[in-house]
């Protein structure tokens, strides 16, 4: 097997969070194979290296829970778990869950708001089907004013490279002449798709926030933070994309 970082084997045993893992090995609490580690870079092969914490061994490596978190993703930020340009990632601002989380499709890397991260790859593939066409609501702020007639071909459908693309909603937020406001509703999941659409009609745009997905939304967290949603909202979750029950 191949060797990990030993706070990641630790949290994965459930001992503790990565980052308190590595309060324990800078403590001198853990052994590998009967030495003393003191160094977070240090490696080991989990299922050859005999690990212990305060002189007792890692007990066996426990399933991991099923999790889905709600991630408020900030601007310059990638939806990946690594990046080989070495930009911040949404796994930093999840550092302190031990289970190993995917975000549910993606958002760019200017583009912030509400982000899915699970290690239930069913519930994921689901929420990402084509059929299921789970609605997505974008906040866009654009700059100008927008014409009627703009958010009248909007409405219609822009057709891009890859096929026509119409949204289910558009409404009018706020209009003014320096910037406009429009909320943008989709069942689908293309790549930069509201941003392309809004390309295609001429709109420079400002700000981009997915501001609900499905019946959940951002209220009462803040950028940057994530929460974990209850059992009755992944119910929900399940019954608003048709979905088994996870």
């Amino acid at each position: 097997m191949a060797e990990e970082r030993l706070q990641k084997i630790i949290a994965a045993h459930g001992i503790a969070s990565r980052r308190a893992a590595e309060r324990l090995i800078l403590a001198g609490r853990v052994t590998v194979n009967g030495v003393t580690v003191t160094e977070l870079g240090t490696r080991a092969d989990p299922a050859a290296a005999e690990i212990a914490v305060d002189g007792r061994p890692l007990p066996p490596q426990a399933t991991p829970r099923r999790r889905v978190i709600l991630l408020n993703k900030p601007p310059g930020c990638v939806s990946t778990m690594k990046d080989p340009d070495g930009r911040p990632t949404v796994r930093d601002l999840l550092r302190d869950i031990p289970e190993r989380l995917y975000p549910v499709g993606r958002l760019d890397f200017f583009s912030e708001g509400l982000l899915l991260c699970t290690n239930n790859g069913d519930l994921a593939n689901g929420l990402m089907h084509p059929r299921y066409k789970m609605e997505k609501t974008y906040r866009v702020t654009v700059t100008g004013h927008i014409a009627p007639e703009t958010l009248t071909r909007l409405r219609h459908g822009v057709m891009l490279e890859d096929g026509m693309s119409k949204p289910l909603k558009v409404r009018l937020v706020e209009v003014g002449e320096r910037q406009s406001v429009v909320d943008i509703v989709l069942g689908e999941g293309r790549n930069r798709q509201v941003r392309r659409m809004l390309a295609t009609l001429g709109l420079g745009i400002r700000r981009l926030v997915r501001i609900a997905y499905g019946p959940l939304t951002l209220e009462g967290v803040a950028p940057g933070r994530w929460r974990e949603l209850q059992a009755g909202e992944i119910r929900t979750l399940n019954r608003s994309a048709s979905l088994p029950r996870q």
